[in-house]
């Protein structure tokens, strides 16, 4: 799910490129030793950005055991792809044929500091600022490296990989030398803190393979596993993604369960909480790719702007951006939590436009959200939005969401007449 130096987050892997030569080995054997091939893989990458750059062999991965796991206790929510497709990962055959090194890259994408969250406003996580979606960043740039590669070695055959193909990017960093995982489950490095995106470029020609990294530097420290709104760490290094900010506000395509609304916050897209405490996030370098560079609309985004836009205006606005990921329907969605969470009188034009929209997942978080802000401000009238839009509602979500706040305005009435404070549901 996420793609701070791995994630949840799902998107795009890059078609093998074969040639329709024999071994690939043989082609620069004579010309380049591996260790000069990869002296000169390495400083292409670093031209084209990437801020870190190993090499690991194509061997068995040894978390696959712990994956399967790890999906059979259910962790992965509705992300059924990773356990339709959860033998594949035992070995990086599975995503190009004869493959014998990886290449793992880093590609730096912290940039300015999160702005102050103002009312009528959510934060984004800090990977998503910019004016385009990361995946096409490096998409182009694995392609100049492939290319380069195969100016060396014509016969290369190569696969380039960013997050979705069946790859523990985490694991071959690891053995590559980049870092070690954490134990909020993030890559971590001691120079890059974990602010960056994680990419892999597959090959089979041999190549010189870096020290794995041994040692792990989290030590006693637990700031990650203490900071998290929603409790989503079971133990260290374990990360229940069904509780996952990143998770409910990205790849969750349902409604958000009660218990873990409050527990979002202001967070409308993402999450970076466990990021931000990480001490070693003191030292993480700031990127000068101008695409990632913050848009003044995106640190933090304007909530009640959300709720104005059609399919059509969604599209133009976010399509080539990380927040297309969970459709208009899902944004609105995570806007209207945010907007009860904030329980900010401001937010109630933009949460009744909500309570009529087109989709039944922006309706229910609406209704939720007015009874939120109805508790803390009973001035306002929310009871009859609520009961105009149930006379006509026919998604039984959205009426059991509707009659829980007009019960939950009830029971605040109740307690304000006889005193005692209520606490908002």
């Amino acid at each position: 799910m996420r793609p701070r130096g791995g994630t949840i987050v799902a998107t795009a892997t890059f078609a093998t490129r074969r040639p329709p030569a024999a071994s690939a080995a043989a082609a620069y054997n004579g010309r380049m030793s591996p260790v000069e091939l990869t002296a000169a893989l390495k400083l292409h990458a670093q031209a084209l950005g990437f801020g870190l750059a190993g090499v690991a062999p194509a061997v068995d991965a040894r978390g696959a055991a712990r994956l399967n796991e790890w999906l059979d206790r259910g962790y992965a929510g509705q992300m059924h792809y990773l356990s339709e497709r959860r033998e594949a990962y035992a070995h990086p055959r599975h995503v190009l044929e004869g493959v014998r090194s990886v290449v793992m890259l880093g590609l730096h994408y912290r940039t300015a500091d999160p702005k102050r969250v103002a009312a009528g406003q959510g934060r984004v996580a800090r990977y998503a600022w910019g004016a385009a979606d990361y995946h096409d960043l490096i998409r182009e740039r694995l392609h100049d490296l492939a290319d380069y590669l195969r100016q060396l070695v014509p016969d290369a055959a190569t696969r380039g990989v960013v997050d979705t193909a069946p790859l523990l990017e985490r694991e071959f960093a690891q053995l590559a030398g980049l870092g070690w995982i954490g134990k909020n489950t993030l890559l971590l490095n001691r120079d890059a803190g974990s602010y960056f995106f994680l990419a892999a470029l597959l090959t089979d020609v041999e190549l010189a393979y870096d020290a794995p990294q041994e040692s792990d530097h989290c030590g006693s420290c637990t700031a990650c596993l203490d900071a998290c709104p929603t409790n989503a760490f079971p133990q260290a290094g374990v990360l229940d993604a069904s509780r996952c900010v990143s998770y409910l506000t990205i790849e969750l395509r349902d409604h958000v369960p009660a218990a873990l609304r409050a527990g979002i916050g202001d967070w409308v897209f993402g999450c970076d909480v466990c990021q931000e405490v990480c001490p070693w996030n003191r030292f993480a370098p700031v990127s000068a790719i101008a695409e990632l560079q913050p848009l003044e609309s995106m640190n933090p985004v304007e909530l009640a702007e959300l709720f104005s836009l059609n399919e059509a205006d969604f599209r133009r606005r976010f399509r080539k951006t990380p927040l297309w990921r969970p459709h208009r329907e899902g944004l609105l969605r995570n806007a209207a939590i945010v907007l009860g969470n904030r329980g900010e009188a401001s937010g109630l034009s933009a949460l009744a436009m909500g309570l009529n929209d087109g989709a039944s997942l922006v309706r229910a978080a609406a209704a939720w959200a007015l009874g939120r802000i109805a508790t803390l401000h009973p001035e306002i009238g929310v009871a009859a939005i609520l009961n105009e839009r149930a006379e006509v509602e026919s998604d039984t979500a959205v009426l059991a969401e509707i009659v829980a706040a007009l019960a939950t305005l009830d029971e605040a009435a109740d307690s304000r007449r006889m005193n005692v404070p209520a606490a908002p549901s």
